[in-house]
């Protein structure tokens, strides 16, 4: 007889429930906080400054063996006043602009919208 056979069988149930816990809480947890972004970001207003690009950066993720990759697009821009803040684009958004850059930015809350770029 196994000693240790019978105690995997019965702390299994357990370990099972309490990872399963623990995923379902983190995909809940992401998807609301997701969701109350998305709805700030809705009520706040829509506001035009100046500024300039100040810097590009992309993030790649993924792509080993039969996945394929994903890349994200950030913007900063700096206001007059010497603040900096950074927005996700799309990639062609990402393309159109270029670092020094100087427009109007345009944006919701944490959501880009445009940049209309001003001949200097």
């Amino acid at each position: 007889m196994d000693p240790y056979g019978d105690s995997f069988f019965n702390v299994f149930p357990i370990i099972f429930g309490v990872f399963f816990c623990i995923v379902v809480g983190i995909i809940l947890f992401v998807f609301i906080k997701g969701a109350a972004e998305w709805s700030k970001n809705n009520n706040s207003p829509k506001i035009t400054v100046a500024a300039h690009v100040k810097t590009k950066r992309t993030n790649t993720s993924g792509g080993s063996g039969d996945m394929s990759a994903s890349t994200s697009y950030y913007v900063t821009f700096e206001y007059e006043s010497g603040d900096r803040q950074e927005f996700k684009t799309t990639g062609e958004q990402y393309g159109m602009l270029a670092e020094g850059d100087l427009g109007k930015l345009s944006f919701q809350g944490t959501r880009f919208l445009e940049f209309e770029r001003v001949s200097s």
